[in-house]
């Protein structure tokens, strides 16, 4: 008897469900991305048919999208003309998401009706809220274009640019929300085959948006990976704090007697700006929601670096040799280390299918936290990084805290992000594994790494933007002092290319941490029996005197002819340190060895002067060596150099008329001019009569 009156309840409830509630309808406008084009089954597998999925029988998804369609009413084919938009009208939905602009980049559109697109997309909005004034109308940012499309550098770029601008407008003046489908999607270049279309894989990401749009439903609370137990926050600025969460959801932020309030909003962000705090510790720092709470103990305030670049600043402590083993191995639970490294094999090998789809999908790095330095964490971690923050640690006695995120082999362009090569050096985008921009040694290697691939566009962390969007966007803008940067072996082939990046680099990292005067110091490349060498130290060397709040550690005197990773670590890591003692901390500290300053002719011979040039000597008590002069016709001759207070009189009797100077003009250099810091001179070459293009 109970079990037939238990059956006969569920039967009524489920047929007062049924005709209870009509489903939510939900219209997905759109053009030929909304559509599905290019998709394999595409009823199956557009982004609305999956959006259908993810939200269930509750809902009714109409695709509503047109092929070619665009915004713009004198468009080569507006949507408002279409079938489509009629249907879309008379399904009255009760949640409108549009995404239309991609067609109007068109040189046929944009350029001649741009002045029209606000308003017709106003329109556009208007027309669905009549047909149900309370429909929640979300607009999106538009999909990626890739560079690899045709039109991309002829201006196609340009427009997509201006037109998602114009969509922002739209969504402030009509006062609807604004969705991305844009950032989600820009580092998969790989789901956008013809550089347009999302495949299924991106679809998903597109109805995986508007899910979370509609609902609210962002997992709850996330933070970025920097945020574990023993973090360091830097002292002496305010912190913005930033994570996302379910919508609406109130999010409270505590640490040392701040506290601090948001709410999410729609698009699940929010962000609270923590006053600025001495430096000090161990906190607790508390993030929580009414259902969630993350609790992080062990927290410092102090100084965070981040430390970067190739395998010679991956290269850790048990590597290496250094002047002082029982001091490297000394714990500190005021050095804190987060070192970011990966499980994939980057030597000669070649990646089975599983890590090439793990590539693909970003998965690079491996789960990673904080710790506190200690015999173990310091051995297995950056020499150079160590030795720096080390120096630090005794020179400012406050928290130091290292991020360590060096990948072997990595090129300058892999770590620099997408929008600004797009802008400023395209070429470098087009055809990558073929592209003369980039070195060899790194194509044949990723070559190799991909030979099982089977996909159209090949991913690597050596791709140009890759490492950016693996390593430096996770991070998510976390507050730090300044980079420490060792790279440029794998960009040695081609210096004006280099030169165009590095500073393409620095760019894009203040920019990515807002702060145009962030300091970054890095390392000149040491000797190495390479042709290119000699040159490319000497393009670092112009390249700190282009390049505001830089400094170089010179490191040739501490190469090996035969290795590119010169074991002698410490030393570096110290004269980086040197840099941010003097120009970050105004410690007294001389944070260079001789630098060129300017030369003058005199009666004999040139005087070369240098800065931070104080009781110059040599390495061994030797007469400086390695200094060579020559006529306008560059054949270069040895010249006698004897010190004169911070200066260097050089004179040959095989060279009358002085043009050229170079010093330590060898890939693998024994040059030994020294301050009386013992810190040793950067090589150089100098036009006499040409200094500014030359010098």
């Amino acid at each position: 008897m109970i079990k037939k009156i238990t059956t006969t309840v569920l039967l009524l409830f489920l047929v007062i469900n049924t005709y209870a509630k009509e489903p939510i309808r939900v219209a997905c406008i759109g053009n030929s991305i909304t559509y599905g084009a290019t998709i394999e089954n595409r009823e199956l597998n557009s982004y609305p048919a999956q959006l259908q999925r993810m939200l269930g029988d509750g809902y009714s998804v109409g695709n509503f999208g047109k092929s070619g369609a665009t915004l713009l009413n004198k468009g080569h084919r507006p949507y408002t003309q279409q079938v489509e938009y009629q249907q879309a009208l008379e399904f009255a939905g009760d949640f409108v998401i549009i995404h239309l602009g991609v067609n109007d980049t068109d040189p046929r559109n944009w350029v001649n009706y741009r002045d029209e697109f606000i308003g017709d997309y106003i329109d556009l909005i208007n027309s669905f809220k009549e047909v149900n004034h309370k429909a929640r109308i979300m607009i999106a940012r538009m999909t990626p274009i890739g560079s690899q499309h045709p039109r991309f550098n002829s201006g196609t770029k340009i427009w997509h640019t201006e037109i998602q601008q114009a969509i922002e407008v739209v969504a402030r003046v009509a006062k609807v929300e604004l969705i991305d489908f844009f950032e989600p999607l820009y580092p998969y270049r790989h789901l956008l085959p013809d550089a347009i279309h999302p495949n299924q894989e991106g679809a998903e990401i597109l109805a995986r948006i508007s899910f979370q749009a509609i609902t609210g439903d962002y997992g709850g609370l996330k933070l970025p990976i920097l945020y574990t137990d023993n973090m360091v926050l830097q002292r002496n600025t305010p912190l913005t704090i930033a994570g996302t969460s379910n919508a609406g959801d109130k999010i409270t932020v505590s640490i040392n007697s701040q506290k601090r309030s948001a709410t999410t909003d729609f698009n699940g962000k929010w962000s609270v700006t923590l006053e600025p705090m001495t430096a000090g510790g161990p906190y607790e720092f508390q993030i929580s929601t009414k259902t969630k709470t993350k609790l992080f103990k062990n927290v410092l305030i102090g100084e965070v670096w981040l430390c970067s670049g190739q395998s010679n600043m991956a290269w850790r402590v048990n590597q290496s040799k250094s002047s002082n083993h029982d001091n490297v191995l000394t714990s500190d639970t005021q050095l804190r280390l987060f070192d970011m490294r990966t499980d994939v094999n980057i030597g000669a090998t070649e990646w089975d299918v599983s890590t090439i789809a793990s590539i693909n999908n970003l998965e690079f790095y491996k789960p990673t936290s904080w710790t506190e330095a200690n015999t173990a964490s310091i051995k297995q971690f950056s020499a150079i990084a160590y030795h720096f923050g080390e120096m630090l640690r005794d020179s400012l006695d406050v928290p130091i805290g290292l991020i360590c995120n060096a990948i072997g082999g990595s090129n300058i362009e892999s770590w620099i992000d997408r929008h600004t090569l797009e802008s400023d050096f395209p070429l470098i985008l087009s055809n990558w594994t073929n592209n003369d921009f980039i070195q060899l040694w790194v194509r044949e290697r990723s070559a190799m790494h991909l030979k099982n691939s089977t996909t159209k566009i090949k991913r690597h962390p050596y791709e140009p933007a890759y490492l950016y969007e693996t390593g430096i966007k996770p991070l998510e803008k976390f507050p730090i002092k300044g980079v420490i940067w060792y790279q440029g072996e794998s960009n040695a082939h081609n210096i004006e290319a280099h030169e165009e990046l590095f500073h393409l680099l620095v760019k894009s990292w203040r920019s990515n941490w807002g702060n145009a005067q962030m300091p970054l110091y890095y390392v000149q490349l040491s000797s190495l029996n390479r042709p290119s060498w000699c040159w490319f130290r000497d393009s670092q060397r112009r390249l700190m005197e282009d390049i505001p709040h830089t400094g170089m550690a010179v490191s040739s005197d501490k190469g090996d002819s035969l290795d590119v990773h010169p074991k002698v670590k410490d030393k570096i890591g110290q004269r980086l340190a040197y840099w941010a003692l003097n120009k970050t901390y105004n410690s007294p500290t001389t944070p260079s060895g001789p630098l060129l300053s300017r030369v003058e002719s005199i009666a004999d011979g040139v005087l070369v002067i240098f800065d931070y040039g104080d009781n110059l000597t040599t390495s061994h008590g030797e007469k400086p060596s390695t200094f060579e002069v020559a006529e306008f016709d560059g054949v270069f001759y040895s010249a006698e150099a004897e010190i004169s207070g911070n200066s260097i009189k050089l004179s040959s009797d095989k060279v009358k008329n002085i043009r050229y100077i170079r010093y330590g003009w060898q890939p693998f250099t024994r040059a030994n001019l020294i301050n009386g810091s013992q810190l040793p001179a950067s090589t150089f070459r100098y036009d006499l009569h040409s200094p500014n293009t030359e010098n």
